[in-house]
């Protein structure tokens, strides 16, 4: 089940992103950052146990950014990260965006999903407000990706 995150949440969503920025696979977040952000955050639960997250972070009238996309080792490749992002992709669609960006390690999932490699460039300046208090920061290795949404 795909549900939207709560306060209860949070430590749990932070250990999941924190195991896969130990391993250079994904930005560490910080708690206050996960508590200012809760509401772009969704979750897949099992039983009583998350083993998936994902966010959907609005950037400008039109874009929005997938953020913090993490599956539990022992959940891999059972579809859970890709239907993480189609809620995120849906809920950019209700809210009236056109496209999503995600920064990410990665480009062949993403890929799959739709997305296209760009110049991080091609992002709006406002976009790196975000980056300037990130850990990489000036030396960003993320690729940047970009899915147009189907309209209806």
């Amino acid at each position: 089940m795909i549900r939207t995150a709560t306060i209860e949440d949070i430590k749990t969503i932070q250990q999941m992103l924190e195991y896969y920025a130990d391993r250079g696979l994904l930005l560490p977040r910080s708690l206050n950052d996960l508590y200012d952000n809760l509401r772009d955050f969704i979750v897949y639960q099992e039983d009583e146990n998350i083993s998936g997250v994902s966010s959907l972070h609005v950037c400008w009238d039109d874009l929005g950014e997938i953020r913090s996309l993490a599956v539990l080792p022992p959940h891999t490749k059972k579809g859970i990260g890709r239907r993480l992002v189609a809620v995120c992709e849906n809920e950019a669609l209700r809210l009236g965006l056109k496209r999503v960006f995600t920064l990410t390690y990665q480009e062949k999932f993403f890929s799959r999903l739709g997305y296209r490699t760009v110049d991080k460039s091609r992002l709006p300046h406002k976009v790196w407000g975000e980056c300037l208090k990130c850990v990489k920061f000036p030396d960003c290795d993320e690729i940047a990706m970009i899915k147009e949404l189907k309209t209806s």
